[in-house]
């Protein structure tokens, strides 16, 4: 499942590529698992619209959207890409991938389109006259402070890996960036959340916001189906020191890699450098 660095990426790609521009034509796919709001109504709301900026909020893309004449957003299309989704954009006349749910045809001559082969993505829209905007449950890793994120794992008794999961508490972080930020941070993922000292978890929230920023920096982890707006890979798969480096020598002890199951996820961490 594409994680915060993966969605940051495309979110940034769609908005430098759509902003200011208009939906002039929109088309819905058969299939209902996809569409958390009726298709009928989604192509009602986004008929018309003009983008004025895409954002990522948790794991989340969120399209704000007006008119020609708006300066505030008056609705919103939220994107959750699921395992497989990609949010595209190409020219209306580029081949036309299987699972393709959703084609917006734009007055610029772009096309963005929402592929997902496994169904599991989810597309609403909010029109903000009559709802809330989007919001995320938990806190954004990117900007949290030390006191904020300390008292997030405070007296919790589950292990740090799956606090780190938790949706509820930060939001965006899933397995590979969960992995990769306990490695920097030199804790082991078993370790109880509630019992990791003050400068355990200051370590540890410095570590995940590097860790995040030079994934967005490198376009995302390219490990199964991610792709980017414009259909390119990313590179930060390249820089993984633990995850699924099973049975491999650690790049800075040359200890084999050792994968646990822990919180229902396949977990790699270092014997030696994670304590």
């Amino acid at each position: 499942m594409p994680e915060l660095p993966e969605v940051e990426t495309i979110a940034r790609g769609v908005h430098e590529r759509v902003r200011g521009d208009r939906i002039v034509e929109v088309w819905f796919g058969g299939h209902r698992e996809p569409f958390k709001t009726l298709p009928a109504r989604q192509a009602a709301g986004l008929d018309g619209r003009v983008f004025l900026g895409v954002r990522r909020i948790g794991k989340h893309i969120v399209c704000d959207l007006g008119t020609d004449s708006s300066r505030e957003a008056e609705a919103q299309w939220i994107v959750h890409l699921g395992m497989t989704g990609r949010l595209l954009i190409t020219t209306p006349d580029g081949p036309v991938a299987a699972h393709t749910h959703v084609r917006l045809q734009l007055a610029s001559g772009r096309e963005l389109r929402f592929v997902d082969p496994r169904r599991f993505g989810r597309l609403e829209f909010r029109d903000l006259r009559r709802s809330a905007g989007f919001s995320a449950s938990g806190a954004e890793p990117l900007t949290i402070g030390t006191q904020e994120f300390a008292a997030l794992f405070r007296g919790r008794q589950l292990s740090i890996k799956a606090a780190l999961l938790n949706q509820t508490l930060l939001t965006g972080v899933g397995n590979i960036y969960a992995d990769e930020s306990l490695f920097h941070a030199g804790i082991r993922p078993r370790r109880r959340a509630g019992r990791l000292t003050r400068a355990d978890l200051e370590r540890l929230r410095l570590a995940l916001r590097a860790v995040l920023e030079h994934a967005i920096q490198l376009g995302g982890s390219s490990v199964s189906d991610y792709v980017d707006a414009d259909g390119v890979r990313g590179f930060f798969q390249l820089e993984h020191r633990v995850y699924q480096r099973t049975g491999l020598p650690c790049l800075s002890c040359k200890t084999p890699i050792r994968r646990i199951l822990l919180a229902g996820r396949g977990t790699h961490y270092c014997s030696v450098c994670q304590r």
